[in-house]
This record gives structure tokens, sequence and C-alpha cells, in this order.
């Protein structure tokens, strides 16, 4: 058995996202691309590759790892580019996107002739938490004001919109792009391309493929753009898991249970926002609060039910453990960091990555 703690991407429950998305791309005319702030795992870019136009970016180290790792369109997008990190930008991208006006006015001469787009901020969103709302008050993600960017429309050959966050709800994803449609409608028509970012969960099992794509497809036609979708979680939604092992139990008013991970190493966003765990299966008589092993009080993956009592040894799965995890996993308490487990789409499973004690040490000095 494969020692854990490890992430297990599981390739048969990723093709399904990826055959939704394909699903889109011909029914709607629609590009999609891979945000790699949520999923940057190249080892299973081979299969992604072939349902995906190419990469989305938000760092120079992204937009090279799309380059060289995935291939297809590669889109260079940051809040803010460096001078000394530009030209390194330019040269793995296709598409170069700039945050504000003053960052387009500096670096878009250095653009080696490359299409240039420009992120805009409709002040309208699906966020439910302010931490990660594009639209909050004084938001530096994004222009904002349409009288602004018409001097540059000739410059510009394309838009980047992100505004929705997590949005399940399809009337929502309609009423947005509804807004954004009248803010920013006399700009749209004079670009070639708009991407509407990522936040869309348009994989889940009961989300309405069909008015999706026909909005789209009507968003395209009446404004005369190639339509982007830059998906992170709906491309990886319940394609891996955490594997862990518990490694002790003990109780103080209620059954406890520590594991050999944590949730601020492994799982970063469980903590950020609050969130427990998915393990299943979540039922029985015999309930206990999972602890990651970290010294950290509050490191807990949720309180679950389970059909028999813990037992030291044991192994439990931590769904929906793609997104967000290992492009965020960290050494904090030095703690062991999960191995990188593919399951094939025969069933066979291989260890695509270990870390050990150097990785550890040579992230420090």
């Amino acid at each position: 058995m494969i020692q854990t703690p490890y992430y297990l991407i599981d390739k048969s429950r990723l093709l399904k996202n990826l055959q939704r998305i394909d699903v889109v791309r011909k029914q709607s005319g629609a590009k999609v691309l891979l945000a790699l702030k949520c999923f940057a795992t190249w080892s299973v870019f081979d299969l992604m590759r072939e349902y995906m136009d190419g990469t989305t970016s938000s760092s120079l180290y992204e937009v090279r790892l799309g380059h060289e790792k995935f291939g297809g369109e590669t889109h260079a997008y940051s809040v803010a580019y460096a001078d000394h990190e530009i030209d390194e930008v330019v040269s793995h991208a296709d598409k170069i996107i700039f945050n504000s006006l003053s960052q387009f006015e500096r670096h878009a001469g250095r653009a080696a002739g490359k299409p240039v787009g420009l992120r805009l901020n409709p002040g309208v969103s699906s966020s439910g938490y302010d931490l990660a709302d594009p639209a909050r008050p004084f938001s530096r993600l994004g222009e904002a004001d349409p009288a602004r960017v018409a001097p540059f429309i000739g410059q510009i050959s394309g838009f980047m919109i992100h505004n929705n966050c997590e949005n399940r709800d399809f009337a929502r994803f309609d009423a947005l792009l509804g807004e954004i449609e009248t803010r920013f409608g006399t700009l749209l028509s004079q670009v070639e391309w708009v991407s509407l970012g990522g936040g869309i969960h348009f994989t889940a099992d009961d989300y309405p493929l069909e008015a999706f794509c026909a909005r789209l497809r009507s968003f395209s036609e009446r404004h005369g753009v190639q339509v982007y979708l830059e998906p992170g979680e709906a491309a990886i939604s319940d394609s891996a898991s955490l594997e862990v092992s518990v490694l002790d139990t003990l109780y103080n008013g209620k059954q406890l249970a520590v594991v050999d991970a944590s949730i601020e190493a492994h799982m970063l966003d469980l903590l950020i926002y609050r969130l427990q765990a998915r393990v299943e299966p979540h039922a029985g008589p015999h309930r206990y609060l999972i602890y990651g092993k970290s010294c950290l009080a509050g490191d807990i993956f949720g309180e679950f039910d389970f059909p028999q009592a813990l037992e030291i040894g044991q192994r439990l799965s931590i769904r929906d453990a793609a997104g967000y995890t290992m492009v965020k996993k960290n050494w904090f308490n030095g703690l062991t960091m999960p191995s990188i487990v593919v399951r094939e789409l025969d069933g066979s499973e291989r260890v695509v990555r270990q870390f050990g004690y150097h990785d550890y040490a040579d992230s420090l000095s």
C-alpha cells in the first residue's frame, strides 16, 4: 500500500468533468482554458489537453508552466507585472492581459506584437466571501469605468472579466452577464475576444448545460467576439482525495481522532474559509472530530459519523481535494508533504511525486 498522506487524482472522475467541458466547447463555440491558480498538477495534463484549449495564469511561473507542460493557448494575466519579469512572461504567452490601464501603458509596448487584453471590473459578483470578492469595495482587480477604457480601445484586442465565484446558479450567471453587457456593451463589440473567467460550476450534475451554451453562443454572436472560459474547480471538481491514516484517538468531551495530514499545510482553503471537509461514507453511530497533526489548535478537518469506531492505522479519504490544495500546500511544522498519486483510467495507481526532507530544507535557507 502507498504510504499516506497522499493526494490521489482519479482520472475517471476527472474525465467526467472534461467530457462536460467538451460539450460546452462544441455547443457554445467557447474556448476553455484551465486556471492554473486552482490546479497545476501537470502529471494529468496529458488527459486534460484533449478536452481543453490551453491555460490561463496569474504569474510568471504559472504562464511558463502552462506553456511548457500543457501547450495550446497560453494566456498571461497578473495583478501586476514587475519590470524585470515582463519580457519572460511575453516569451511564454499567446495573449498578455493587463490588470489596469497603468500596467497597460507601462508594459504593452513590450508585448512583442502579441494580442493584448485588459481586465474589466463590472462592480458585481456572485461571491459569498468578502475575501474572494473581486467586486468588493476599493477592489484593485480590473478597470471599472468604461469612459477610462474607451480611449485605449484601438490598442486592446480583448477583455477578461472574472466575477463568478463558486456560482452554481445559472440564473445568477445569466443576470451577471446581462449587467456586464449593460455596463460595457459598447466596448465589447469593438474587441475580438472576451474571457468570462472561472467560478462557474457548469460541470455539476444538475447544471443546465443547454441553457448555458445557448447564453454563451448568443453573447458571442451579439458582440462578435470569441468567448473564453477559465474553469478551475469546475474542471477538477471531486476528481481527487487526500488519503490519510489515523494516528491517534482520544476523548475530550467528544471522540477525537488525529490523522497524518493538516488543513493548514495540505487543504488550506478549509482553514481560510472555515469549511468542513468531505468524508464518505458520512453515516453511522460513531461520531469523531477529525484533527490534523499540526500544532495549530484549530487544525480540524470536520466532524463526521462512521459505521465503526476508528482504529489507529485506519485509512480515511478526504474528498474533493484537487482544487486549491496542491497549489497551496506548504511546509508548516515541517510536516511530511503528501505524495501525488494518479489513478489511471484502467484503475492502476502510480506515484508521480514524493517529497522528502531535502525538499523541506531547500525551501528555506
